[in-house]
């Protein structure tokens, strides 16, 4: 009887105060109950936000509250993603949703994403899919603000950011991932588990490809004429920390990864994605050198159509040095003889060569084979050392209910960042990189200084 008092006590008490105070308030503005849905807002609701509340639409512990873009309606049917984006289409798309379950659901609406975490209070975790020149913007506020974040790719648009956005991740202990969804493939985790094993030796090169190239085909520089904003476009709160220019549709949707002010080319869309089982697999940190070379026309406002990147690693405790280099726009390393005769290199992909054999992976961590093919049905798999991953999405709302840290972390993550950075910044200088990481600096290089660390517009600048 004393036991049932006592339970009957404590559950009376917990109703009472789960009644008295909003959940926002009950443990920091970090405390998400494991029992509660996490309250997601999403800043940027392009064809990439909209993609990831569809992943989020699976996740039954999951609810977007919230959704900021400074467009109201974007027409993305030119585009891979089809269909109709912006603010008020996603915020429809959200309320459609959750209205089969629980009738009359409202998500709140804004233009200004900074508005929305200010009135917002039932707000737990931001998913940021801006373009790439707010990314540290919103997820250093989102984190100050006591929201853990997840962010697409790259996570930052220069390398200062990326570094204060993986000092402010450890002051404020948010949960986080970056958007490079491939590194919650099982792919990822064979490729770094096969080469911790020896299956091909100590790896001396890598080769990393992908077949994108610029969207903006035929434009050379900035835009010259100004036809007039479309209704519904905020373009001011767009542009954010960018100094004013006119609008242009050469700018949005998705053509703004062409432009260095708010894009960072082929690389910079996929670097994360197929650098990543080499950054993770061989523990790449900070270059020796680095040095890229353009495809077709660039200059100072507009990527190339392409690129190669040669970056070169010194030893790493028991691993030597390494080459490793970049391609994309249809650029590839030579084709392996050990490839069969009639065949090729896939279109995109990965390509580790080590003093005992080569492996081949498929684009975005993808699964490894050994070369020849028929080496990986001799092979003898070692055990699994790495957790297999519940899922991309899954694993950062697990983080966010105080379980581990998902693998792409923004501490993780903004390594990676860093290394897709360094190749932009020789192609943008034109020059061979010498990297001073310890000081951050291109070695002999002061013109290097703006573009590691950009200028902020009044008003949007961070620290």
């Amino acid at each position: 009887m004393k036991t049932h008092r006592r339970q009957f006590l404590a559950s009376t008490a917990a109703a009472a105060v789960a009644t008295i105070f909003p959940r926002h308030v009950l443990g920091g503005p970090k405390f998400v109950p494991p029992s509660e849905k996490v309250h997601v807002a999403l800043v940027g609701a392009g064809g990439q936000g909209r993609t990831n509340i569809r992943s989020l639409f699976r996740e039954a512990d999951a609810q977007v509250i919230a959704v900021a873009d400074p467009i109201a309606r974007e027409d993305m049917n030119a585009f891979y993603y089809k269909g109709m984006a912006g603010r008020e289409p996603v915020r429809e798309e959200i309320e459609k949703k959750y209205s089969e379950a629980t009738p009359n659901f409202r998500c709140a609406a804004y233009e200004d994403f900074r508005e929305m975490l200010d009135k917002e209070k039932s707000i737990d975790a931001v998913l940021c899919a801006t373009p790439d020149h707010l990314h540290a913007y919103v997820s250093i506020l989102a984190m100050r603000a006591g929201k853990h974040v997840y962010c697409e790719k790259p996570l930052t648009h220069n390398i200062w950011e990326a570094r204060l956005v993986a000092k402010v991740t450890k002051e404020t202990g948010a949960a986080t991932q970056m958007g490079n969804i491939g590194h919650s493939n099982i792919g990822i985790r064979q490729t770094c588990e096969w080469i911790a094993d020896g299956a091909i030796g100590r790896v001396r090169e890598v080769h990393a490809w992908v077949g994108a190239n610029r969207w903006n085909k035929h434009l050379t520089g900035r835009p010259t004429d100004t036809p007039p904003v479309p209704a519904g476009v905020n373009w001011d709160l767009w542009l954010g920390p960018r100094e004013p220019r006119p609008y242009h549709p050469a700018y949005t949707p998705v053509t703004w990864r062409d432009f260095w002010a708010f894009g960072l080319g082929g690389l910079g869309d996929f670097g994360c994605h197929d650098l990543d089982s080499a950054c993770w697999a061989l523990d790449l940190t900070a270059p020796l050198s680095v040095e890229s070379l353009a495809a077709g026309y660039m200059d100072d406002e507009i990527a190339p159509h392409g690129e190669m990147c040669y970056y070169q690693f010194g030893p790493r405790g028991d691993q030597p040095a390494v080459s490793v280099t970049w391609y994309d726009s249809g650029l590839k390393p030579p084709c392996p003889p050990e490839i069969p005769a009639g065949s090729s290199l896939p279109g995109r992909g990965a390509l580790f060569v080590g003093d005992k054999g080569k492996m081949l992976c498929d684009g975005a961590g993808g699964a490894p084979r050994l070369l020849p093919y028929e080496k990986t049905a001799d092979y003898v798999k070692p055990a699994e050392t790495i957790p297999r991953s519940k899922g991309h999405h899954r694993d950062w709302l697990d983080a966010c209910k105080g379980g581990p840290a998902a693998s792409s972390n923004f501490e993780y993550g903004a390594r990676l960042t860093e290394l897709v950075l360094l190749g932009i910044l020789s192609l943008r200088l034109r020059k061979k990189v010498f990297w001073d990481a310890a000081n951050a600096q291109a070695r002999g290089l002061p013109e290097a200084d703006p573009i590691i660390r950009e200028s902020y517009r009044k008003g949007w600048e961070i620290a």
